[in-house]
């Protein structure tokens, strides 16, 4: 979009063009942009009543830039962001890979021993010792097996989502959670770095620091951030404060990124110094995706481990006792 309009295409003619690509959802928003803008309604109204697609962040910057004249150089801003996010979640799913492989490698060759233990015999009949200790034989076993696995996911997908949506206030512990070493740093880090490019993105279009604020607040998908949004504009419009008041009144920033806002803000530089306080975090985000991808893996690897030294002393142990048996009648 950013490149056709700065050519001088038609905005239509490119929607159109848009309208052929992605998702059935995908299609039927832009279908919906063209049939707005048909009858002479702004793009960035559109987008608003469409939220659940289009982020709160494009129909605000695209807004602006419409009354700027600069809508061109708004969506080309915001295809950087956007691939900016993409490239961090790209390279964190790249790293956990081989764990995964790992990790479903492990299930598969207990689920082939508990198969086998269910239609091998031994060769004076009966059945197969059960030398895993689970109690689980043939295809029901594996059957019960996947159903425990099935059990644990949902049991991890339902404290993610609880998170997510902030089930009982939740998310007010995540100052407790910011206390864990290295994985506690490393998520507040990758947080605060999709806050402040929001923020400098926001700053840059022209829009004023409350609407910036909560505009960057919200980009953080956390309710414990967004929770903030009211008493910064309390700070900065019935207070005076700068944008680094309003920033220091939600309280859930770090000392160290209030002052270099509170620099930059001295400069006389604020959006130019939050574009460049943007850029020093997303490379810390970087690291941060690093790390939160070793401590997966490690938890991966260990998990693996540990169960196959557990099935290994339990299948020495399944083996020795015919000997022990033995010994004992000397």
């Amino acid at each position: 979009m950013g490149v056709g309009l700065r050519a001088g295409a038609d905005l239509v003619k490119l929607l159109r063009a848009e309208a052929q690509h992605g998702s059935a959802r995908q299609r039927q928003a832009i279908e919906n942009l063209i049939t707005g803008v048909l009858q002479g309604e702004q793009i960035s109204d559109l987008m608003k009543r469409d939220n659940k697609f289009f982020p709160p962040l494009m129909a605000s910057l695209v807004h602006v830039g419409e009354e700027t004249g600069k809508i061109e150089t708004t969506f080309l801003t915001l295809a950087d962001h956007y691939d900016q996010q993409l490239s961090l979640r790209r390279q964190f799913v790249k790293s956990i890979i081989w764990p995964s492989i790992q990790l479903v490698l492990a299930i598969f060759v207990l689920s082939l021993v508990i198969w086998l233990m269910g239609i091998l015999s031994p060769p004076g009949g009966g059945e197969m010792t059960d030398i895993l200790g689970l109690g689980l034989r043939g295809e029901s076993g594996v059957l019960k097996f996947w159903g425990y696995i099935a059990i644990v996911a949902a049991f991890l997908a339902a404290i993610y989502f609880a998170f997510v949506k902030n089930v009982g206030g939740v998310q007010n512990l995540l100052p407790v959670f910011y206390m864990i070493p290295k994985l506690g740093n490393s998520v507040r880090t990758i947080t605060l770095a999709r806050f402040t490019r929001t923020l400098s993105l926001a700053l840059g279009a022209g829009l004023d620091p409350i609407r910036s604020i909560a505009l960057g607040l919200e980009s953080t998908d956390s309710e414990y951030y967004s929770a903030g949004a009211e008493k910064a504009k309390l700070a900065i419009r019935d207070g005076g404060q700068t944008l680094a008041g309003g920033l220091a009144a939600t309280n859930v920033f770090p000392e160290d990124l209030l002052q270099m806002v509170e620099i930059s803000e001295i400069s006389g530089t604020e959006s130019e110094s939050i574009g460049t306080i943007a850029n020093e975090y997303e490379e810390r985000a970087k690291i941060a995706m690093g790390t939160l991808s070793g401590i997966a893996t490690a938890v991966v690897w260990v998990t693996v481990a540990a169960a196959i030294i557990f099935f290994i002393f339990r299948i020495v142990s399944v083996i020795m006792v015919p000997y022990k048996e033995a010994f004992e009648g000397l």
